[in-house]
């Protein structure tokens, strides 16, 4: 996560990660990592699992600090409950990562 992260910045900015007195400073924590049973059938077993990542954010704009925020993120993808978490993790977590730094860089630099 950290590394996409990185890599969406120096990617799509002209921005150079340092260790300390940057412009911007991004930090956070996975808080979630959750699976809920969705789309439950006539017989009560659940059709689909839903596999939810949250990641809580803290944002600071040192040149702008009007624009400073702490916010939580999170994203979903659902997979079919006849599949073990195991078979499909891979996959989905990199898909939620994705939309989460899509989500986490538009909420900080999408109006430079």
């Amino acid at each position: 996560f950290t590394e996409a992260l990185k890599d969406i910045y120096i990617r799509q900015t002209r921005l150079q990660l340092v260790n300390s007195n940057g412009d911007l400073d991004l930090e956070g924590e996975i808080t979630g990592y959750d699976l809920t049973p969705m789309a439950v059938k006539e017989d009560a077993y659940a059709s689909q699992t839903k596999l939810t990542i949250t990641v809580r954010v803290r944002y600071a704009n040192r040149v702008n600090p009007d624009e400073d925020f702490e916010q939580s993120f999170s994203a979903y993808r659902e997979f079919d409950a006849t599949q073990m978490l195991q078979q499909v993790q891979d996959q989905l977590s990199e898909e939620i990562i994705d939309e989460l730094v899509d989500q986490i860089y538009n909420a900080t630099v999408a109006n430079w």
